[in-house]
C-alpha cells in the first residue's frame, strides 16, 4: 500500500537534500590546468568560473594561450560534470536508506 506520509516526508528530505547539496557545490572548488600549469582556470562546484591564471609568457602568443585555455576550460567541464554525478549518487544513495512507501518491508 502506497503511505503518502511516508512519500510527503521522502520529498521533502529530497528538498533538503538538494539546497544543502547546492550550498556545497558553492563552496567546492575544482581546478584544471594546461601547458604543464601554465593556464589554470577555475570554478566552484556549480560551474561558475572563479579565477583563470595565465603564465605571463603566453600573453605573446595567442595560438597557444587560445589551445591551452579550450583545453583547461574542458578539462574542468568535465570535472564539473564527474562532481554532479558523484553528488547526485550520494544524495541518492542517502535517500534511499531504509524508506519504503509503499508500505511493505524493506529489502535486504
Amino acid at each position: 500500500m502506497f503511505d503518502t506520509n511516508q512519500f510527503g516526508a521522502m520529498l521533502g528530505s529530497m528538498q533538503d537534500s538538494i539546497k544543502e547539496l547546492e550550498e556545497q557545490n558553492k563552496q567546492t572548488t575544482l581546478t584544471a590546468k594546461s601547458g604543464g600549469g601554465l593556464v589554470s582556470v577555475s570554478c566552484n562546484g556549480n560551474g561558475e568560473i572563479t579565477d583563470i591564471d595565465i603564465d605571463q609568457s603566453l600573453l605573446a602568443d595567442r595560438e597557444s594561450l587560445q589551445i591551452l585555455l579550450i583545453s583547461a576550460l574542458n578539462d574542468l567541464r568535465k570535472s564539473v560534470e564527474d562532481n554532479r554525478q558523484s553528488s547526485a549518487l550520494n544524495l541518492l544513495s542517502g535517500l534511499g536508506g531504509g524508506l519504503n512507501i509503499f508500505g511493505g518491508k524493506p529489502n535486504g
